[in-house]
């Protein structure tokens, strides 16, 4: 299915580029793909990604992504939005106490993970995680997994970051 999007910032059938490409991944019986959930607790000055893929590694997860966090960090070292692939130096590094506001993305070997954070006053930052995130006190995760399906990155030349690609998994890979 495609979407392409129209002068009026809708969505409907126009002759243009596709926006966006939804593939519809399903499972042997029919439907959506299947999922697996796997719950995790992460303790303090542990470095929150680190954790993550080694949760990837030692459970031979192959389409994993974030569905819950909640915790708290002291540091972070994020990407922000202004960057581009030739300039990749928007970076900043955190230092204090945050709470998770939200921690999405996938999991594969090159994690792609967007995180959001409160300071002590309620005000927020968000970026993409380049790693960095020592936890405070806890995080608390549900990762889940869709084992009909295996995410690899690809690069794209037209954004020049390598970016997800979405594939049906084996019967022997599961």
């Amino acid at each position: 299915m495609e979407l392409n999007t129209v002068s009026n910032g809708g969505f409907g059938p126009a002759a243009r580029k596709p926006s966006c490409d939804i593939t519809n991944h399903q499972s042997a019986a029919g439907g959506g793909s299947a999922l697996r959930v796997h719950a995790v607790r992460v303790g303090p000055g542990r470095e929150l990604l680190a954790a993550l893929q080694a949760l990837v590694i030692e459970r031979r997860l192959r389409a994993p992504f974030i569905l819950s966090c909640v915790g708290s960090l002291t540091k972070a070292t994020l990407r922000l939005a202004n960057a581009t692939a030739t300039n990749t130096n928007e970076v900043i590094q955190l230092s204090g106490r945050y709470e998770i506001v939200s921690l999405v993305g996938t999991l594969n070997p090159e994690a792609h993970l967007h995180i959001c954070l409160a300071d002590a006053e309620g005000r927020t930052v968000g970026g993409h995680v380049l790693g960095g995130l020592e936890v405070f006190t806890t995080a608390e995760l549900v990762v889940g997994e869709a084992p009909d399906l295996q995410f690899t990155r690809e690069m794209d030349e037209t954004t020049g970051f390598p970016e997800l690609v979405v594939q049906p998994r084996s019967q022997t890979e599961k």
